[in-house]
């Protein structure tokens, strides 16, 4: 039907001013996303679906009240009654397989050991939520990424009261707890799990981010990537697509097949930082291209960074087909992802991937179906909702595994709520 084919207004019928903002994301298979971002509440708000001036359906839409924005403070008091308002899954089968290592958690004893073990060498974050509110404790030196994870936790606990919960997280790119580790193991919480480590996963962070941020200061997010997918599958470049850093060896060899086979791959360097720069080698450094122009091709390469790739959720989103290289690496979704179903697996060594490339060029219904499917598991698992239930359902779960109360432990500082509000609200749950 084309971008512009429905009107959608967002109007706070009992205000002169609504502060909505709107966006109506055509995703080109005939469906279309709606995605609104209010910055101040509202008591009831009424939606308008229009096409030409004519209502669509059962339009006007009166969303009942209070609605509230973002920053509102406003926690559901009852924990199962949100998981059922969020349609959160029962069970998520990564964080039982990662918890399945911990029986029991000591919080008083790895207050004292993590520090110890990691806190010299490592950057990482004592969190503590109490109450509902959230304390922290960093270690190391590089702990701008608290950010994130400070962002997720203050969202969480205006939403819905979060258990009490004392726990590690690891800031660095690595997971820290070796599966052989000599020592008793450790519960940390990491973005990035592998086979070799029993890190717990979580969301990474750059996902996180795109989520609290939709429509806000992030361009690329799980529903803007949805509306950007490039050309049909017909008209697209059959040329298989990478970009990237020079964060690891394969992506090395990636970039000098991609000169070899410069008809097969469009494999280039955007940036030089781990290795030493050889143009002979690996040509020159290539400009920044917009994320969603790799959708006018057919063919995404995914390839380890220093740890798993980030970009996966964003390029399963679209609608080519990922080649994703065999990893010990993977983030909290990857388990759930089968090869030929959800991407065409390729060795990590990369000595098939021509092979491969040439099997989705001579199986292209196949190749089709495999994008097709790959997009539905990104629109169905990895969405906003799903990062919150996965979220409050691991720390949920962990929580329950304690031994004895958590603690705000001696140097730990309170993560307070941002309060830079231009609409404050009032929560109708808080007498």
């Amino acid at each position: 039907p084309g971008e512009n084919a429905f009107q959608v207004k967002i109007t706070a019928p009992d205000e002169q001013f609504t502060r909505v903002g709107v966006q109506v994301l055509d995703r080109q298979d005939g469906s279309f996303l709606v995605r609104y971002r209010m910055y101040a509440s509202y008591k009831n708000l009424k939606i308008e679906v229009k096409t030409g001036d004519k209502h669509v359906a059962k339009s006007p839409y009166i969303l009942k009240g209070p609605i509230y924005h973002e920053n509102c403070d406003c926690p559901q008091e009852e924990s199962s009654a949100w998981l059922e308002e969020m349609n959160c899954p029962q069970i998520i089968p990564q964080i039982q397989r990662d918890l399945a290592n911990f029986p029991t958690v000591d919080p008083d004893k790895i207050a004292k050991e993590i520090p110890q073990r990691f806190g010299q060498r490592q950057s990482l974050c004592h969190y503590t939520i109490k109450d509902n509110e959230v304390y922290i404790k960093t270690y190391g030196e590089h702990v701008g990424f608290r950010i994130f994870m400070d962002a997720i936790l203050l969202s969480l606990t205006r939403k819905v009261k979060m258990p009490d919960v004392e726990f590690f997280v690891n800031l660095g790119d690595w997971p820290l707890e070796k599966k052989k580790s000599p020592q008793n193991l450790h519960p940390i919480f990491s973005w990035c799990g592998s086979s070799e480590s029993k890190d717990i996963v979580m969301p990474t962070y750059d996902l996180t981010d795109s989520v609290l941020e939709t429509m806000g200061r992030v361009s690329l997010d799980m529903m803007s990537v949805q509306a950007n997918t490039g050309p049909s599958w017909e008209d697209k470049n059959t040329t298989a697509f990478w970009r990237g850093r020079d964060s690891r060896k394969e992506r090395l060899e990636l970039v000098k097949l991609s000169r070899k086979y410069p008809e097969i791959i469009d494999a280039a360097f955007t940036n030089f930082f781990f290795f030493k720069h050889d143009e002979s080698l690996y040509g020159p450094i290539v400009k920044h291209i917009s994320f969603f122009d790799f959708f006018k091709y057919k063919y995404q390469i995914n390839i380890d960074g220093t740890v798993a790739a980030y970009r996966l959720p964003y390029l399963l989103a679209g609608n080519s087909v990922v080649l994703k290289q065999d990893s010990i690496y993977y983030e909290h979704f990857y388990n759930e992802l089968q090869p030929w179903k959800h991407y065409i697996p390729f060795k990590s060594d990369l000595s098939d991937l021509l092979e491969k490339i040439q099997w989705a060029k001579e199986h292209d219904e196949e190749a089709k179906d495999i994008a097709k499917s790959g997009q539905e598991f990104a629109r169905n698992n990895l969405m906003g909702d799903h990062i919150f239930c996965y979220y409050f359902k691991l720390f949920q779960q962990y929580a329950s595994l304690q031994v004895s109360e958590p603690k705000i432990r001696d140097g730990m500082e309170k993560v307070q709520q941002p309060d830079d509000d231009l609409f404050p609200c009032t929560c109708h749950r808080k007498k």
